[in-house]
């Protein structure tokens, strides 16, 4: 074999042997997964604030968010209807009269954080300031007008969360205590819908969790930029002479606290479990903290 002929076989072998590895790495892409969140409105915001960061890491992985209140999400989580329910409820404990319904034993609840219920009324009401026995006054029915708190003159419009709802829950423990909620409550299904409808209706008040005012709350960081001359469309006041802001929760120092889990039926695995360790890493905390107290 000829010099000539034994270097031009080389050169083929060369060119041939970076061909022969580009083929061995093509690797298929992870095929897709859809995972199935819902529960609590007050969670809305954080989920998908988390998720949408999650999916930019992962884009094979989507989420299909649910609301319809803590009590529909582990009822689902529950029956299997949902990967993940988002709740506010306070774990089942019979000595604190909360049973535990059957087929609670499976469900493993993962702390994420610290929320807290924000007391709202109108922009225009020249009121700043409730105390709990106020509260319940005006929730009871047994305060019908704002004079009688030394505000402006004008019938007030109560509006409240529908039954389930772990604000709503909360609220009538917490507030209410042994006192009925009057009949005449306006009721709304999710945190959002009560912020819009006190926008709109100068002498309402209403209790929504602070993820969806957090933009308002005096004395908190914003998680937004507001656009110049943009006015708050509700008004957050002090509960017991406090607001409830990330270090009041914090310090369990305001009065409607509540936690918020992410519950799945059994261990978490896979992509869930994944995406649960993501909520719980300082990227995730980070998140939370834009809305609420963060656990770690």
């Amino acid at each position: 074999m000829s010099c000539r002929l034994i270097v031009v076989i080389a050169l083929l072998l060369l060119v041939a042997a970076p061909i022969a590895g580009c083929e061995e790495v093509n690797v298929a892409a992870p095929p897709p997964v859809t995972i199935v969140i819902g529960g609590s409105s007050a969670m809305e915001p954080v989920l998908r604030a988390l998720t949408e960061e999650y999916s930019r890491q992962h884009p094979n992985v989507l989420f299909d968010l649910r609301g319809g209140g803590s009590t529909l999400g582990e009822e689902a989580i529950r029956a299997g209807r949902y990967d993940i329910a988002a709740s506010t409820l306070f774990p089942p404990d019979p000595e604190a009269g909360r049973p535990a319904p059957p087929g609670d034993e499976r469900l493993v609840r993962t702390p994420i954080g610290l929320n807290a219920l924000a007391i709202i009324v109108h922009p225009s009401n020249n009121l700043s300031a409730l105390s709990l026995v106020q509260l319940r006054d005006i929730y009871s029915g047994r305060v019908l007008n704002w004079q009688a708190l030394g505000g402006d003159a004008g019938e007030i419009v109560l509006v409240s969360r529908e039954d389930g709802a772990g604000a709503r829950i909360l609220f009538e423990e917490r507030v209410m205590g042994d006192e009925r909620m009057a009949l005449t409550a306006v009721v709304m299904p999710g945190s959002q819908y009560v912020v819009d409808y006190v926008a709109r209706h100068p002498t309402a008040i209403g209790y929504v969790s602070r993820s969806h005012v957090v933009d308002w709350i005096p004395g908190e960081t914003p998680t937004r930029t507001q656009r110049s001359g943009e006015s708050p469309p509700v008004k957050v006041i002090e509960l017991e002479g406090r607001y409830p802001t990330r270090e009041m929760i914090a310090q369990q120092q305001y009065a409607l606290i509540q936690p918020l889990y992410l519950i799945t039926s059994g261990p978490p695995s896979g992509q869930v479990r994944r995406f649960i360790d993501f909520v719980l890493s300082p990227a995730g905390q980070s998140i939370v903290a834009r809305y609420h107290a963060p656990i770690r």
